[in-house]
């Protein structure tokens, strides 16, 4: 049997320089990361006589061993702590848990750079600008670059191809460089300008353009000079709108509420003045039922990722406030002043995001209560030992047959997980075959999760394949639900069979006579059907998981449907191939353009005769033609 770990002994051996320790379990897990200005003595205080809370008692009931970091700098040990957190997730640390990604303005590193909305991975070369609290906020964002500046929104694809200037130009919000329309001098300061914008330096750019404003008259340039003057009023007209109540600034605001060991943390975002609303956050506290210490964690990992502003006003002082304020200095090389004693507007704001952290967290604990509730009673009506941990629902979506597509939906004790959804584009079935469509999709699904139990470790290239498999398709589902009857069962039945898979709770979610929302039938895995009723809890986690699972495969349909229509209508016609249909789509601009064609506009074309411009005429308005009638001979193919 193994020594219990002997803590004191080992805090003994420590130095008092600052640095990181971290606390491992029997599995070699790391249970905690903490930060220390003296590791000596911030260790050693855990195993002293002093009284500890039962988590912290629970932890070192754990930790078979510690290991330590020292680092130059007690900012430094407050950064490593941060990424080891992030990256190791310990079980007793506050975590920073959020599905959603951040939007941001994203303004592309190109020749002619273009401002768009970006959400996901920030892997496109350019500038991020945010993140910002709500998608709408960064539209009205752009939508004031647009006016102001005339940045182009479209994809490279489009401004590549374009042979004339869009809709956007027309309508004063693009400069049209992709037509010429701009030089590049011009356009790269556009740029400049909304970077300073952006940037929340609006002061700045008001000041430039209006001595840039005084030039251009000096010159007798009157018409660049009322441009300026124009640009410089409707400037000050939004800095104005802004600053009216006298609530200019360039901040944050935080406020934590706290109910046991639940916590929300409200984010109240300005920028340059502007009120970019809020957002709320609920970390996984592990068992801690300290706001400061929750609150600390919170500010240390979301500004670990993001840009902080310059001023973060927050509802309570935490601990190392002054260290974080000076790592948070460092890394964002500004000055970062963090404050929690605050009066006139920003005590407002304060008062405004305690208030909806409060409403918020009463929101979600209703809300996780009521999801426990049902999800109790889907266990009793299953005769399930435990509460479902993961549940997950397939549905099929297709149009009389056309571009079928299969959803994958999951939900956890906390409701939906959006990052482990999964679509399956079906293909090689009869058209309208919901039978085959659902093995398949099924099929697919669980020959991931046999793939990833089948890896050889001892294969030197087994750390390779594994990575391709998915994650979340290793872990089996408690409950597995399918949108259909008895015969979709009979397939996700016979795909579990044949894979070997067990302990899999197999439920059909059928519509009742009426198909009526609470008229379903449930074909239990014992084989019983039963129809629980519209006040059921158990049929209202169920509706829950598949009206989702609908929603996720006709959104996927439906693109594929569009996506298909847009492509093959080209493909199909006789005499088109790769060339010819490039030559079409980059001389007007995309299909939109082309269907907008006469045909005598269409035989202009290179390598586009009148007879083929008439059929592909023909084709996209959905006439008949001499080319399109049965037998007709096609002309000669590209190579």
């Amino acid at each position: 049997m193994t020594a219990p770990f002997d803590g004191k002994a080992f805090s003994r051996g420590l130095s008092t320089a600052p640095g990181v320790y971290r606390m491992v379990g029997a599995d070699d897990k790391v249970l905690y990361v903490g930060k220390a200005s003296a590791l000596k003595n911030r260790v050693s205080s855990y195993f002293n006589a002093t009284p500890k809370s039962a988590r912290i008692m629970a932890m070192l009931s754990q930790t078979v061993r510690m290991e330590v970091t020292v680092t130059r700098t007690e900012a430094e040990a407050l950064i490593l702590e941060n990424e080891l957190i992030k990256s190791l997730k310990p079980r007793y640390n506050v975590l920073l848990r959020d599905d959603k990604s951040y939007p941001y303005v994203l303004l592309t590193n190109e020749a002619w750079p273009r401002i768009a909305v970006h959400r996901g991975p920030r892997s496109i070369p350019g500038r991020y600008f945010g993140p910002y609290a709500s998608v709408g906020a960064v539209r009205d964002t752009l939508n004031l670059m647009h006016k102001l500046f005339k940045l182009r929104s479209c994809e490279d694809s489009v401004f590549r191809n374009r042979s004339r200037p869009c809709l956007q130009h027309q309508i004063g919000r693009c400069s049209a460089p992709c037509v010429g329309l701009v030089s590049a001098r011009e356009y790269a300061e556009s740029v400049r300008r909304a970077t300073l914008l952006l940037e929340g330096r609006s002061d700045e750019l008001t000041d430039e353009l209006g001595r840039a404003m005084e030039g251009a008259a000096q010159r007798l340039d009157f018409e660049e000079a009322a441009r300026l003057r124009d640009l410089v009023s409707s400037i000050r007209t939004l800095q104005a709108r802004q600053y009216v109540d006298g609530r200019a600034a360039d901040l944050d605001v935080l406020a934590v509420s706290m109910q046991g060991a639940a916590a929300c943390v409200v984010l109240l975002a300005f920028r340059d003045g502007r009120n970019l609303g809020t957002r709320s956050f609920f970390p996984r506290t592990n068992g801690s039922e300290n706001a400061e210490e929750v609150l600390a964690a919170f500010v240390s990992q979301y500004y670990g990722e993001q840009l902080p502003p310059g001023e973060i006003v927050i509802d309570r002082d935490i601990p190392d406030r002054e260290l974080i304020q000076q790592a948070l200095s460092a890394s964002g090389e500004r000055k970062v002043e963090i404050r929690h004693r605050v009066r006139g507007d920003r005590a407002g704001y304060l008062d405004m995001a305690r208030r909806n952290a409060q409403i918020t967290l009463a929101s979600e604990r209703t809300s996780h209560a009521a999801q426990l509730a049902r999800a109790e009673d889907l266990r009793e009506l299953l005769g399930m030992a435990a509460l479902p941990q993961r549940i997950e629902c397939f549905d099929i979506s297709h149009t009389m047959g056309e571009a079928t597509v299969a959803s994958c939906v999951v939900f956890d004790a906390e409701g939906p997980v959006r990052g482990q959804y999964r679509r399956y584009n079906i293909a090689g079935i009869e058209p309208g075959d919901d039978y085959a469509a659902m093995h398949q999709a099924i099929s697919r699904r669980f020959r991931r999760a046999v793939a990833s139990d089948t890896v050889d470790v001892d294969d030197p290239a087994a750390a390779t394949r594994r990575k391709r498999v998915d994650k979340a398709a290793a872990v089996l589902p408690d409950i597995l639900l399918i949108d259909g009857g008895a015969g979709q069962v009979a397939q996700a039945r016979a795909v579990l069979d044949e894979l070997g898979i067990e302990g899999v709770a197999l439920v059909g979610v059928a519509k009742g006579p009426a198909r009526r929302p609470g008229d379903e039938e449930l074909l239990l895995p014992d084989g019983r059907c039963v129809r629980p009723g519209a006040g059921s809890p158990a049929l209202q986690l169920v509706q829950q998981v598949r009206d989702e699972a609908h929603r996720f495969a006709i959104t996927g349909h439906r693109g594929r449907r569009q996506k298909a229509r847009n492509t093959s209508r080209l493909e199909d016609i006789p005499g088109i191939g790769p060339r010819r249909r490039a030559n079409l789509l980059r001389h007007f601009g995309g299909l939109g353009g082309l269907k907008a064609a006469g045909a005598e506009e269409i035989s202009r074309v290179e390598g586009v005769n009148a007879a083929l411009a008439e059929r592909i005429y023909a084709t996209l308005h959905g006439l008949e033609s001499a080319g399109n009638a049965p037998g007709a001979g096609a002309t000669r193919s590209e190579e």
